[in-house]
């Protein structure tokens, strides 16, 4: 069974940074590409970055976050990351962490102004 369990959301102000990890069990996990998604209320779920699994220098990103979010993963941890900088208020959201269409719960993320 798959699970992916996301870390790391908060309260940070704009322009400040956040990094967050998704743990993954019951899959092989170097062989899936690993994305992240986030939902605000009353919206659709939104595109963010994605992996490639035989590369984590394959990376493709929304443009609402290019140039500010970094993914990245490490098979040895079976963990992908989101690394967040500049934050904007538009940024708050529930983030999920995605492979195969099995999501994470999400964790929260909210930008102050």
């Amino acid at each position: 069974q798959v699970h992916l369990v996301e870390s790391g959301g908060g309260l940070v102000q704009a322009g400040g940074s956040l990094r967050l990890s998704c743990t993954a069990s019951g899959l092989s996990f170097s062989t899936y590409a690993m994305a992240w998604f986030r939902q605000t209320p009353g919206k659709e779920r939104e595109f963010v970055a994605r992996v490639s699994w035989w590369s984590g220098d394959n990376t493709y990103y929304a443009d609402s976050v290019k140039g500010r979010f970094t993914i990245s993963r490490d098979n040895a941890k079976n963990t992908v990351y989101l690394q967040m900088n500049s934050l904007k208020p538009e940024d708050t959201a529930v983030y999920y962490c995605v492979t195969n269409n099995y999501w994470g719960p999400g964790t929260q993320v909210t930008v102050s102004s």
